[in-house]
């Protein structure tokens, strides 16, 4: 009998343990829930102390400690956060983005190197985590180490192709990299994406750049290239004869016309850019897609949006008047398939 009372008080105890921990949980969740909303609203010091309850209650719940660190690290308290990311690693080893969040942690605290080793750590546990790919090309651009920034940008691109700022990174890391035609491809994508905010004035300024690189006009016939010996490649040099051949013997031209054709004609040749010809990426996904742009009637549409920034009120008026041939680019964009 003494057996079967044992036996009878592990299942009740066990039972008692499973309600009470189940409780504990649900207390705990709605702590958490409680502080995100807290959190939402900007009362960071109200959302952490339900964050710490919670934690009270049952330590090892994670989203609590995700949680926490997120909001102290949102209201410019990231170091204090660097316990509970640390915490949150043995109860999760392959959160990317407590990995992220430490990376971006010692990041803003000036120590790079730190920063990107906790990059790396997150992107071998989790390498699906884009913005781990993310940071690792910003902080690679951050120390002039373009061809580095250039791969982290291309798998972050390939884990979420509609991620503006990677497509910005790329643009960045290219461009620096002397490879005007690609860099032109890729802010490109970005203005697609962010057509209307600071960066993007900032991106039509590299646009034009690039545009305009080497060639200066002394007349209406008179034109020069001019080229540098860090020019003598395939990509350099078929980019200004593009851009030449789209204007020349054209009169009364405005700026969105010029840009119309000039882009038009670039994005014809864009194949060329590359030197890598294993460059799959680029070929793919920027070269093949904006080729098979330029031969649809959508052009005029992509530079008044591309140049949005520079000629705002103008190009809105021109979408309110022309708003079918908007929504035609539109669709076009969404049907068009961009491989890797």
């Amino acid at each position: 009998m003494k057996t079967y009372h044992k036996f009878l008080l592990l299942i009740l105890l066990s039972v008692f343990s499973s309600f009470a921990f189940g409780q504990a949980n649900e207390d705990a969740k709605k702590l958490v829930t409680e502080g995100v909303a807290l959190h939402d609203a900007g009362k960071y010091d109200e959302a952490i102390a339900k964050y710490k309850e919670a934690m009270k209650i049952d330590p090892n719940y994670s989203s609590a400690y995700h949680e926490i660190s997120f909001t102290l690290f949102s209201s410019g308290k990231g170091t204090e956060a660097i316990p509970y990311l640390e915490k949150l690693l043995k109860l999760d080893p392959k959160s990317g983005a407590a990995y992220d969040m430490l990376g971006s942690i010692y990041d803003d605290d000036k120590q790079a190197d730190k920063a990107i080793e906790y990059y790396k750590k997150g992107v071998e546990v989790a390498p699906d985590y884009q913005r781990l790919h993310f940071n690792l090309a910003i902080s690679s651009l951050r120390q002039k180490k373009y061809p580095e920034a250039e791969a982290y940008a291309i798998e972050a691109i390939k884990l979420d192709p509609k991620h503006a700022s990677s497509h910005r990174a790329y643009a960045m890391a290219t461009f620096y990299e002397n490879k005007r035609g690609v860099s032109l491809l890729a802010w490109s994508s970005f203005l697609l994406l962010e057509p209307q905010t600071k960066r993007s004035a900032e991106a039509f300024n590299y646009v034009k750049y690039i545009l305009n690189y080497g060639i200066s006009k002394k007349s209406e016939k008179a034109v020069n290239v001019n080229i540098s010996a860090t020019d003598l490649n395939p990509g350099n040099l078929s980019l200004p004869l593009a851009i030449l051949s789209a204007t020349t013997d054209k009169k009364g031209l405005t700026a969105i016309d010029s840009l119309t054709l000039q882009l038009q004609s670039v994005y014809k040749v864009s194949h060329t850019f590359s030197m890598d010809k294993k460059d799959d990426f680029y070929t793919h996904f920027y070269a093949d897609y904006f080729a098979k742009l330029a031969e649809t009637d959508n052009m005029q549409t992509l530079a008044r949006l591309i140049s949005l920034s520079a000629y705002k009120d103008e190009n809105l008026q021109w979408f309110k008047d022309n708003n079918a041939k908007l929504s035609a680019l539109d669709a076009w964009v969404t049907a068009a398939k961009r491989e890797f």
